[in-house]
């Protein structure tokens, strides 16, 4: 059925920015200049946070012992997670409005074609119609 193209196109393209995501933003703070262990903090949290906030494509990723040693690992971590989970929440609630929207809009187009159909069947209801066998 259409509904279910339209509603598998929306998960798949929001699939792929979530990957694409991670990928960019450590390139991105490796670019101005973040120190290594802020980044590799960063992308594990980054991983974290999206599953947290629903995820089927990321895993749960820290590095304990880094993490109780390393404050700027530490730091990196609890950024990423934060802001990725928040973006992940976002984009699942997007998605999910998405899929309402392409069902309202299906029981839209269902509710009118019924509509017309009981419009057509009921036209000429109580009329006559007797004389028109003639025009055969």
């Amino acid at each position: 059925m259409n509904i279910e193209k339209n509603i598998l196109s929306v998960l798949v393209f929001g699939s792929l920015v979530a990957l694409i995501g991670c990928a960019s933003e450590a390139y991105t703070l490796r670019q101005q200049g973040q120190p290594a262990a802020y980044v590799d903090g960063f992308d594990d949290g980054c991983h974290s946070g999206k599953k947290a906030g629903g995820s089927y494509f990321d895993q749960f990723e820290k590095d304990v012992r880094r993490f109780g040693s390393d404050q700027l690992y530490s730091s990196g971590w609890t950024d990423g997670f934060r802001q990725c989970e928040t973006e992940q929440e976002s984009m699942m609630r997007n998605q999910r409005m998405g899929i309402e929207y392409e069902k309202h809009a299906e029981q839209v187009r269902h509710n009118k074609a019924v509509e017309s159909k009981h419009f057509n069947e009921n036209l000429l209801k109580g009329i006559d119609t007797s004389g028109l066998e003639n025009l055969k």
